[in-house]
């Protein structure tokens, strides 16, 4: 398999919407329709389902590391297989059945890290429990994971060229919580648990 089919086929598998997947096969309102309008886990818990969204989390990140999975099972060096990683979060971000609409990542991410390496996932995934916990708000967990995700790459990997595809990753995530940015400024930013509107 080429580079280039590799990334192409990581940016399909991550293009897959498994929040409406999900929300469809629950008999859910379109994600898209209510509260922050994002297609991902957290605005699907604010339809009251915890399984709902349990399974949109782990279908999000389990395309982020099957693509690097994949990459490094076709024979792929571990750059490569991060790249490919990259390529399936952006198609969560770009979807391709959405329009090049999607997700804003954070669970796809995560799926990335676990494949390049498990301990920047698992640091990780502790800030950002650990920061949701004391805040309630996912997005101020979400970036505060997606400022350190890059630090813990050259902590755990060194400066390889796996570390930049990590550094793209955090950037888009600051992008797409832009909004969220400014509502937390505002002051009007839904808390973690609450109902949709």
């Amino acid at each position: 398999m080429s580079l280039l089919l590799l990334l192409l086929a990581a940016y399909l598998v991550g293009s897959i919407p498994f929040a409406i997947v999900v929300s469809k096969l629950f008999g859910l309102q379109d994600p898209r329709a209510y509260g922050s309008g994002n297609p991902g886990a957290t605005n699907v818990l604010r339809s009251g389902n915890k399984g709902a969204a349990a399974l949109t989390l782990l279908g999000d990140a389990f395309k982020g590391w099957l693509a690097v999975w994949a990459a490094t099972r076709f024979g792929f060096g571990p750059s490569e297989a991060a790249f490919a990683g990259l390529a399936a979060f952006l198609g969560h971000v770009f979807s391709f059945f959405l329009r090049f609409n999607g997700g804003k990542g954070v669970a796809t991410a995560i799926g990335v890290l676990a494949g390049v390496e498990p301990r920047i996932a698992i640091f990780c995934a502790i800030v950002w429990l650990a920061v949701a916990y004391t805040t309630r708000y996912s997005s101020v967990a979400a970036l505060s994971a997606a400022a350190l995700a890059p630090v813990a790459g050259l902590i755990f990997l060194g400066p390889v060229p796996a570390v930049l595809a990590l550094l793209a990753m955090s950037a888009i995530l600051f992008w797409r919580h832009a909004e969220n940015i400014r509502r937390l400024k505002a002051g009007t930013e839904g808390r973690i648990g609450a109902k949709k509107s």
